[in-house]
């Protein structure tokens, strides 16, 4: 027996014909919502945006692809607009950009080519601790807390402060600059981290990009790099060694575990641990 439509199916489906949609992007709206309500549990009309906000997050932490992702959520904006008549719940719901990601070995090569030791220690910071590059510059010495190896974050994004990893070798890299700098009178005591050309100033955030964007160069990485690369780097690196999401969401200060759980389309690593079907497929 053929199963009955429900009257809110069959008006999308309406909808759908009257913009004359191919029968293929109807089947794919149609599947989107189907998936939608199996999740909810109720009837799909019915969802506020944090339970799409939700849902968005449950798609993203089960590993869909990015491409799945963005047709799902064009699928929902077409019910929730057209058939529902109330876009504004989705507006929760956003495509996916994925960031870009170096290699390990593009990391190092990036970091060694900056121009100097101060844009080194600084770039290591970045990549080493997963800091972004307004909180790099806001450094001070004393945030150096080589007893407990962190580093303090006073009112990094959201004006909240917390504790970052300071890993041995982002240690060395950062007294070895500490010496340097010191011998050279271009430190103050207890001041800036990593200071300007006036020793009172810190690094403003373009020095730093443009020092990264001439280290890119120097190390020929064809990649569109930026110091927010380096923060991406060091999570989608920390996902591929197994670290548990809800650590790099605590590490990197993200308020909502979606932001963090990005990472997931992009830990390439992962990726290559699958084993595609298609190598059960071969002839024997």
């Amino acid at each position: 027996m053929t199963q009955a439509i429900s009257p809110l199916r069959q008006r999308m489906i309406d909808d759908m014909r009257m913009r004359k949609f191919s029968p293929k992007t109807q089947d794919a709206y149609i599947r989107a919502v189907q998936r939608f309500t199996a999740f909810l549990g109720r009837s799909p009309d019915t969802a506020s945006d944090e339970d799409l906000r939700r849902y968005q997050l449950h798609l993203v932490v089960h590993g869909i692809s990015p491409i799945s992702l963005n047709a799902t959520i064009t699928g929902l904006k077409f019910f929730f607009e057209f058939t529902v008549g109330d876009l504004e719940r989705i507006a929760k719901m956003t495509p996916v950009k994925l960031p870009v990601i170096l290699s390990r070995e593009e990391v190092a090569r990036l970091i060694q080519s900056a121009g100097n030791l101060k844009y080194q220690a600084a770039l290591s910071v970045a990549y080493g601790a997963g800091l972004r590059v307004s909180e790099v510059i806001a450094l001070k010495v004393g945030d150096v807390d080589s007893q407990r190896m962190v580093l303090r974050v006073e009112q990094g994004k959201g004006h909240k402060d917390r504790y970052a990893m300071l890993p041995p070798v982002l240690l060395e890299r950062l007294r070895a600059w500490w010496r340097y700098a010191h011998a050279q009178g271009k430190m103050l005591k207890g001041g800036w981290l990593f200071p300007g050309q006036n020793p009172i100033d810190p690094l403003t955030p373009r020095q730093l990009n443009r020092a990264v964007h001439a280290a890119a160069v120097a190390a020929r990485i064809d990649k569109r790099v930026s110091m927010h690369t380096l923060r991406h780097c060091f999570a989608t690196h920390l996902l591929e060694q197994q670290v548990d999401i809800r650590v790099i969401q605590v590490l990197l200060g993200h308020k909502k575990l979606e932001t963090t759980a990005l990472y997931a389309q992009v830990a390439t690593d992962l990726l290559r641990e699958v084993i595609s079907p298609l190598e059960a497929a071969r002839p024997s």
